[in-house]
C-alpha cells in the first residue's frame, strides 16, 4: 500500500478511528489493532511475504528472552549470531543471491572456464533491508545490555512492523521506539495537527517535486546517449532533487502518520543539500541508516581511534557496505566507495566535524565562503547520484564523460518548456521553505508560530490544491526497491 494512493487514504483514517475510539480503553488491544493494521498494510503488496515478518519476529522474540536469562558468555554469542544469521540469511538470499551468482561466473570466465549455473527469478520482498536491520537493532543491544528483552510479543511484534515505517524507514532502534508501545498512549491534538502538516509536506515533495522530476530525470537518463552535457547535467539535477523529494518526503508521511497514533519517530532527513561538506551531508542524509551503521559496524571496528590505515579501512568499509545494502549492482558500491573518498581528506585533516550546526544559523543568507562550500558539496553529491541512478557502471561513465565534455555549455534540450519551468518552479519553492525553516526538524512545521489561522489554512489549501493540480504521474517510491 503506498502513502500516496487512495487505498492509503481510506485505510489511514479507518485505523485512527478504531485506535481513538474503539480501542482506546486498553493498551494491548492498541498495540494488537497496529499488528493487524500493519500486517494489512504490507500484505497489501504481496501477503506472502508477511511469512518473513512474523518468522523474523518470533526468532528474536526468543532470542531476545534467551539472552535476558543467560549468563554464558560463549552461549549469549551464539543466541545473537543465531538472530544475525537468521536475518542476513533472508536479506542475503532475496537481495544478493543472483548478483553473488552472476559475478561469480563472470569471475571464472576470465580463466576461460564456463559454469552453468541458472539464476533465480526471486521477487525482493518490499522493506526487507529496513524491518531486517532495526530487529537486528534489538537482538544486539539486548545482547549488550543495553535494552533489557521484552516478554510482550504483542508490544514487540507492533515494534518490528509498525506500519508508519515499515518499508522505508526511518529504521528505528528498540531503545528508542519499543518502550513506546509500553506506554498508555491519549490522544494530543496539537501533536496530531503537527502530524498532519507534516504528512501534506511530505506528500507534497513527492508527488509534486519527486514525480515530475522522476519523469524529466527518467527521459534523459534512458535515452542518454541522444544528448548534449548539459541536457545530461540537467537530468542528474532532476533525479538529485527527485531522489530527495521521494525519500524525505515519504519520512514525512512516516513521522506524522506516527505522531497522528502518540508515536515519535527519529528525523531522518535534516536539510541535507545545504551541507558545507560530505560528513555534514552524511550527518543530515538518511540519519537513520547512517548512525546504523556507525554504531554497529563502523564502531565495533575501531572508528577513528586506531592509526591512519585503521582510519582509511574502517571508512571505506561503512560506506561500501553502505552503498551494497541500497541496492545488488556495482553502481551502488562505486557510488559508496565514492563518498568515501569525498570523505576522507575531511577524515584525516580531523576536520569532518567542523560543520556541526545548520548552516546560517540565525541569519538570513549564508557568507560568501559558506555559500561556495555548499555548491561544491552539493556538484559533488550530483556527480556522486550519476552512479546510483545509472543501469550499471558502463553507463554511469558515459553518462559522466558526456557531462564534462565541451557540450556541458551548450544550451539543454527541454522537452516540454512549460512543464519544464513548472517542475523547476516547484524546487525552487521546495528549496525556499526548507531553507527558511531549516532550524527546525521538519520544514514546513515550524513555520507557522504566530501565524493566524485563516493564513495557516490558506497555506494548506494552496498546497493540496498543487498537490492535485500539478502531481506527476504516480512513481513508486525509490527506497522501495531496497
Amino acid at each position: 500500500m503506498l502513502f500516496n494512493t487512495i487505498d492509503f487514504a481510506v485505510f489511514l483514517p479507518v485505523v485512527f478511528l478504531l485506535y481513538w475510539f474503539v480501542v482506546n480503553k486498553n493498551l494491548r488491544n492498541q498495540n494488537l489493532l497496529i499488528v493487524v493494521a500493519s500486517y494489512v498494510f504490507y500484505g497489501w503488496w504481496d501477503w506472502r511475504f508477511l511469512s518473513l515478518i512474523i518468522f523474523s519476529t518470533l526468532v528474536d522474540f526468543s532470542v531476545g528472552r534467551r539472552l535476558a536469562v543467560e549468563e554464558n558468555k560463549a552461549n549469549r554469542k551464539w543466541l545473537l549470531w543465531t538472530s544475525i544469521l537468521v536475518n542476513l540469511g533472508f536479506l542475503g538470499f532475496f537481495k544478493y543471491y543472483n548478483f553473488f551468482l552472476d559475478n561469480f561466473i563472470t569471475a571464472f570466465s576470465f580463466f576461460g572456464k564456463e559454469i552453468q549455473a541458472n539464476s533465480l527469478n526471486i521477487i525482493l520482498p518490499v522493506g526487507i533491508s529496513f524491518y531486517t536491520f532495526q530487529t537486528l537493532s534489538y537482538t544486539i543491544d539486548v545482547y549488550k545490555r543495553k535494552l533489557q528483552a521484552t516478554n510482550d510479543l504483542v508490544a514487540f511484534s507492533a515494534f518490528v512492523s509498525f506500519f508508519p515505517q515499515l518499508v522505508a524507514g526511518p529504521i528505528e532502534r528498540a531503545t528508542q521506539l519499543l518502550p513506546q508501545f509500553y506506554s498508555k498512549r491519549n490522544f494530543d491534538y496539537a501533536k496530531a495537527a503537527d502530524g498532519m502538516r507534516q504528512i501534506l509536506w511530505g506528500l507534497f515533495k513527492k508527488v509534486v517535486v519527486a514525480d515530475n522530476c522522476a519523469e524529466l530525470a527518467n527521459q534523459i537518463f534512458n535515452n542518454s546517449a541522444d544528448y548534449s552535457g548539459s541536457t545530461l547535467f540537467l537530468g542528474a539535477l532532476f533525479f538529485t532533487f527527485q531522489i530527495y523529494g521521494d525519500f524525505s518526503g515519504y519520512s514525512d508521511i512516516a513521522i506524522g502518520t506516527a505522531r497522528l497514533f502518540g508515536f515519535n519517530l527519529m528525523q531522518n532527513f535534516n536539510f541535507p543539500y545545504f551541507s558545507r561538506d560530505i560528513a555534514e551531508f552524511w550527518r543530515r542524509w538518511h540519519i537513520s541508516l547512517s548512525t546504523w551503521f556507525r554504531d554497529y559496524l563502523y564502531i565495533p571496528l575501531g572508528g577513528s581511534r586506531g592509526g591512519t590505515w585503521m582510519k582509511v579501512r574502517n571508512t571505506f568499509i561503512i560506506f561500501v557496505v553502505s552503498g551494497f545494502w541500497h541496492g545488488a549492482n556495482w553502481t551502488f558500491i562505486i557510488w559508496g566507495a565514492l563518498n568515501a573518498i569525498y570523505f576522507l581528506p575531511l577524515l584525516l585533516t580531523k576536520k569532518n566535524r567542523s560543520n556541526i550546526d545548520i548552516v546560517a544559523k540565525g541569519k538570513h543568507l549564508p557568507n560568501l565562503r559558506d555559500f561556495f562550500s555548499m555548491m561544491v558539496t552539493f556538484l559533488l553529491t550530483v556527480l556522486a547520484w550519476i552512479f546510483f541512478r545509472a543501469d550499471n557502471v558502463g553507463h554511469a561513465l558515459n553518462y559522466i564523460t558526456t557531462v564534462l565534455s565541451a557540450s556541458l555549455f551548450t544550451m539543454p534540450h527541454l522537452f516540454d518548456v512549460y512543464s519544464t519551468l513548472i517542475v523547476g518552479f516547484m524546487v525552487m519553492v521546495l528549496v525556499i521553505v526548507e531553507w527558511l525553516g531549516r532550524e527546525g526538524e521538519y520544514g514546513i512545521a515550524n513555520l507557522f508560530t504566530g501565524w493566524s489561522r485563516p493564513l495557516r489554512w490558506s497555506v494548506y489549501l494552496t498546497i493540496i490544491s498543487v498537490i492535485f493540480l500539478l502531481g506527476g504521474k504516480e512513481q513508486e517510491f525509490i527506497y522501495f526497491q531496497f
